[in-house]
């Protein structure tokens, strides 16, 4: 269960960030509000995950699975560019955190 709750808290952390960003400095509105709602919910998922996770494996996943999911979402959106090496550090990065996953 802790893995789940660390997985959809990974995923809300490219929520907040990509809220933070189009908040424009939390002058925005409903991006605001997205941020401070998703913030909260994915640190909340990370300190339930980490009462029985070691903390540094429970981080490193959470912080994989958060920028990964930003830097997915700019490229799908067209937001930012997607080239060859991108890609291949973002699959670095998900292999890095699946083999946490299979480590812990």
């Amino acid at each position: 269960m802790q893995w789940i709750v660390l997985v959809v808290s990974g995923l809300l952390e490219a929520v907040w960030a990509t809220a933070l960003g189009r908040s424009e400095g939390l002058h925005r509105l409903t991006p605001t509000i997205v941020f401070f709602v998703a913030l909260f919910l994915s640190m909340a998922g990370l300190a339930y995950a980490m009462r029985d996770l070691p903390t540094g494996s429970s981080y490193a996943v959470w912080v994989g699975i958060g920028a990964t999911g930003a830097v997915a979402y700019g490229m799908a959106t067209g937001a930012e560019a997607a080239g060859l090496a991108k890609i291949l550090c973002v699959i670095a990065i998900v292999g890095g955190v699946i083999g946490l996953k299979l480590v812990s």
